[in-house]
Formats: C-alpha cells, sequence, structure tokens
C-alpha cells in the first residue's frame, strides 16, 4: 500500500444504545482517543474526527487528532463524512477510510488493508470481514452478517444470520445449533473505504428500504446498484462497542494487552 489515505471517524454523542458514547472511559481515556489512536497507528496521512459535541472535541485536545464539527442531524456516519469532505476540501481521488467512533481495538493492518482494497479495485467502496467462530454470533442481531459473490463483492449485509444452513439450523429457534463446515459465515467488519468524490455523491443518494429496515447504511450504496469489494482482514479484528458488555469486553482486551496503546504493526 502506497497510495496515502485520510482516516476520517465521525462520532455522535447521541448514540441510541450508549448515550455519550465516544466519551465513555476506556483503560482510564474516552474511547474516542484509543480510536484515534489506531488510526495513527496505521499511518494515515491525515486523521480526522468528525463530530456533532463540543465535548468530544474537547476530550481530544492534544491528540494530533483534526477535528471537523458537523451538523447534529445526520443519519450515518457516511453522510457526517461527507459534510467533512466539504468542510476540509479533500479532492475528489482521495482515499478515506471510513473508522467507527467505536473501533476502539481496530488493528492497524486492517485499517491499511480496507484502504488497499479499493486503491487495488474498481468497485467504489471496500470494506472488511471476518471469518464467524460460533453459531451464537451468527445469531446475534449486534453482529452484522455479509454474504459475497464469487468475486468477493457484497451480495447482502444483514442482522439475522446468514447465509441459512436449512438443515443444519431446523429447529434453531428453540436451541442454537453449530456451525456447519463447508459454509463461508462471515462477520462484517464496520469499516469502509471510498474516494472522496464517491463518498459525496453516496451522501446524495436517496435513503433505501433496506437500509432503513436494516439500519446499516451500506445497504444503500448496494439498492442503487454500486458494487462493495469485502476483503478478509488480515488479522483479527474484535468487535465494536455497541452495549455497555462490549465496553468491559473491550477494557478487559487492552488490560490484557498492554502493548496496543503503541500498535504499529
Amino acid at each position: 500500500m502506497t497510495e496515502p489515505f485520510i482516516v476520517a471517524i465521525p462520532a455522535r454523542y447521541a448514540s441510541t444504545r450508549l448515550p455519550g458514547k465516544p466519551l465513555l472511559p476506556l483503560a482510564g481515556e474516552p474511547m474516542i482517543r484509543h480510536v484515534v489512536r489506531r488510526a495513527q497507528a496505521a499511518a494515515a496521512a491525515q486523521v480526522v474526527v468528525a463530530t456533532d459535541d463540543a465535548r468530544i472535541a474537547a476530550a481530544l485536545d492534544g491528540s494530533g487528532a483534526v477535528i471537523a464539527m458537523t451538523r447534529a442531524d445526520h443519519a450515518s456516519g457516511s453522510d457526517r463524512l461527507a459534510e467533512c469532505a466539504a468542510l476540509l476540501g479533500w479532492p475528489d481521488d482521495a482515499i478515506v477510510v471510513n473508522l467507527q467512533g467505536d473501533e476502539p481495538l481496530a488493528p492497524a493492518s486492517g485499517i491499511r488493508a480496507v484502504a488497499a482494497a479499493l486503491a487495488q479495485d474498481v468497485a467504489p467502496m471496500a470494506t472488511l470481514a471476518t471469518p464467524i467462530a460460533s453459531a451464537e454470533e451468527l445469531f446475534d442481531p449486534n453482529c452484522v452478517k455479509v454474504v459475497r459473490k464469487r468475486d468477493g463483492t457484497a451480495l447482502y449485509f444483514s442482522r439475522a444470520p446468514l447465509p441459512w444452513a436449512r438443515d443444519a439450523f431446523a429447529g434453531a429457534a428453540d436451541a442454537r445449533p453449530q456451525l456447519p463446515r463447508g459454509g463461508e459465515f462471515l462477520r462484517h467488519i464496520g469499516i469502509y473505504a471510498y474516494r472522496a468524490g464517491f463518498l459525496r455523491r453516496f451522501a446524495g443518494l436517496a435513503p433505501t428500504a433496506l437500509e432503513r429496515i436494516e439500519s446499516l447504511e451500506q445497504l444503500r450504496a448496494l439498492e442503487h446498484g454500486f458494487p462493495i469489494n469485502v476483503r478478509i482482514a488480515p488479522e483479527p479484528f474484535p468487535p465494536g462497542v455497541d452495549t455497555a458488555r462490549d465496553l468491559a469486553h473491550a477494557e478487559t482486551l487492552l488490560r490484557d494487552t498492554p502493548d496496543s496503546r503503541s500498535d504499529a504493526t
């Protein structure tokens, strides 16, 4: 990967499940500072936090991140970053990696990988996935699943367990079965890359029915006919923080890996 890239982190205060999520304490610091540090470890040319709240901006004082104050009414992170692109004047061909503000354990290698996936492919968007390890994970609606075509582009993203192994999952409403062998069961990782020009175009597309039903912004691109390249993450990519349980798990992982604050792998 030689082409420079920007890491842009959308961070809103009014999270539905965890209000004030970017500021929740994690290993003695607001979570958003850990996310910024991960982006910096990936050697991004610029790290930007797009936020709608002065408290988040204040928490990043001295972090080295550029702060872009954006509107509070954006429907998705990509919409927020489109405003950020206009505010900062990014050229149309700039590679922008959208790293969610609730990914404090994102490995630097994964951030670089999604930027490379975009640079090396013709699809206007790229993202990552990782194999699902258990049926419990597959059936968890907080775990977003992705099904791919043979060329590696996305067929569909869903909170439902996909693909549905008909025979193996018979009676799954009553008990969680084992994952059958031979299938590709993938957890989508909420990181995206796109050129700044397509980011602006994407934000201008009308929201779609599936996007609203699943609450997954990437479905807007698929419904409008734009392919999304899905690469397998080069190393384990811990889940983001959606719940209080996730926050406690992230705390444990950070405590058990003391060198994570300076991860530059």
